[in-house]
């Protein structure tokens, strides 16, 4: 960082009036701070790194105050910075406001082996922190144990289970499972023993099956493992808890269990079962039902959440839970992405594989492609469904696949009733436009920029604002989520109520 871009850095800040996740304030004024091995630990295990301003109050008024001591100041910042698992190489920038010095500490992202980077005086376990937000949070032990795992190829669906959960053996499942794996590769098991062909390929291990053979071979895993499931609600609101038109919390409950593959099998059709459906008639007269999600991409996405959830003692006790409230379908499993790949890297990039062998299992009984096609997939048949695209979210120890339904979200029909809406008369309004002011209402029961309401329109923001947005402002139907700033970049727009 040069001196120019530190001082314009500040200046941005005080603007603003917050902190970031990559930038932390500290006064210093009248001394080098208490402790800052948390914001070290925090800032070195996260990619893009943070800053640390020496000389600048934080929240409320975020006045320049300067450093005490420049020289002591870079000292204490060295020190502990040594005092930090791996070490902590920070890179110091040295500004002025006002005659007032300021002094920045650019601290790396450190590489996800290497982590977590942690303070040698508290220890891993209670030395180890996260950014969250623009707070620094002390990391779980299953935070910490994440890391160890990727940073020793540990496989968890590998570890050995009681012979007994086996007594429920599904035997045709696993005859076609040897028969395929000796089709594949005929030189190497022609003549091998069944055993010895379980252990080479996972299934077995000195004897007694693994998690991952369990999971797949037999008929009941949860005799042992109770919670290795899937637990399956249909929520009649848009948010846990809300309750029906009848007082009902639940308009479906299931545990759906067995082996992966029927579980797979008995999700798709939950959803299935709980899914709204429109008929549409195509062009040739034939008549067509649409279900509210498309099913190969509900299949994929609890296919990815079975394989690549984590199967370590921390989350054994931890269902895959599907949600279907009204406006989505949330479908969560434990474990945050292996290997530290981001959320917008997912479907993009060859990640590693935190189950290798249980989806070698799956992809030789053909039930998946492990192919790294599931997002893509997804992805696909969403937009061939004209829906949005899926969302993926991290949230503490759960991955989060996120499908926005076609009842509050309809971009054709949006498009055609804007159009519409464009060529009729301004002094009387149209149906069509009604029925697209109720659609924008739908589509912003989550806070929308301009410009996702301009492309599920089709048009200009101009256009949108204009004819949509502002009138219905005006109105009081849809809210600013910051009134105070209504040309900030970061304006989202929101639906005054719940829209039934």
């Amino acid at each position: 960082m040069q001196t120019e871009e530190l001082v314009a850095l500040v200046e941005e800040i005080r603007q603003q009036r917050s902190e970031r996740q990559n930038i932390e304030l500290k006064e210093a004024g009248k001394g080098f701070p208490h402790r800052i091995y948390d914001i070290l630990s925090s800032f070195s295990n996260q990619d893009m790194g943070g800053v640390i301003i020496f000389g600048v109050g934080d929240k409320p008024t975020y006045n320049v105050v300067g450093v005490y001591d420049l020289e002591d100041a870079q000292k204490k910042i060295m020190e502990a910075c040594n005092q930090m698992e791996p070490k902590v190489r920070p890179l110091l920038t040295v500004g002025s406001i006002d005659g007032k010095v300021l002094l920045a500490a650019e601290i790396p992202g450190v590489e996800y082996a290497l982590r977590p980077v942690f303070y040698t005086g508290a220890g891993r376990l209670s030395g180890s922190f996260i950014r969250i937000g623009d707070a620094n949070e002390r990391m779980t032990e299953y935070e910490i144990y994440s890391f160890e795992a990727f940073r020793r190829n540990m496989h968890e669906e590998l570890r050995p289970v009681e012979r007994s959960v086996m007594k429920l053996l599904n035997q045709q499942r696993m005859d076609a499972y040897v028969e395929r794996v000796r089709q594949e590769r005929p030189n190497l098991f022609r003549n091998v023993e069944t055993t010895q062909l379980l252990e080479i390929m996972g299934v077995c291990e000195n004897g007694a099956y693994t998690l991952a053979g369990a999971l797949v071979f037999s008929q009941y895993p949860q005799a042992y493992y109770p919670q290795l499931c899937i637990t399956a609600v249909s929520l009649p609101g848009v948010q846990m808890g809300e309750l029906g038109g009848e007082e009902e919390r639940f308009i479906d409950n299931q545990r759906i269990v067995g082996a992966i593959p029927d579980m797979i099998d008995d999700a798709v059709d939950f959803v299935r079962r709980n899914s709204r459906v429109r008929t549409i008639i195509t062009e040739d007269g034939r008549r067509r039902d649409r279900y509210e999600y498309p099913l190969k991409a509900v299949r994929e996405a609890i296919i990815n959440a079975l394989i690549h959830r984590d199967y370590s003692r921390y989350t054994e006790g931890v269902p895959v839970r599907i949600e279907m409230y009204r406006d989505r379908l949330e479908i969560r499993s434990s474990g945050v992405p292996y290997g530290g790949i981001s959320t917008k890297s997912l479907g993009r990039v060859r990640p590693e594989t935190r189950n290798a062998a249980l989806a070698n299992m799956l992809e030789i009984l053909q039930i998946t492609e492990n192919r790294y096609s599931g997002i893509p997939t997804i992805q696909r048949e969403l937009a061939e469904a004209h829906m949005p695209p899926a969302e993926f979210a991290v949230n503490h120890e759960d991955f989060i696949v996120r499908f926005r339904n076609n009842i509050y979200n309809q971009p054709l029909a949006v498009k055609e009733a804007v159009g519409a809406a464009y060529g009729g008369s301004r002094r009387k309004k149209s149906p069509e436009k009604i029925k697209a002011e109720e659609q924008l209402l739908a589509f912003c029961q989550q806070p929308r920029s301009s410009q996702e309401i301009a492309d599920l329109y089709g048009t200009s923001r101009e256009n949108i604002m204009a004819r949509f947005v502002t009138p219905m402002l005006h109105k009081g139907v849809l809210l600013r989520t910051m009134p105070d700033k209504p040309r900030s970049p970061r304006q989202r727009y929101v639906s005054a109520k719940i829209v039934p």
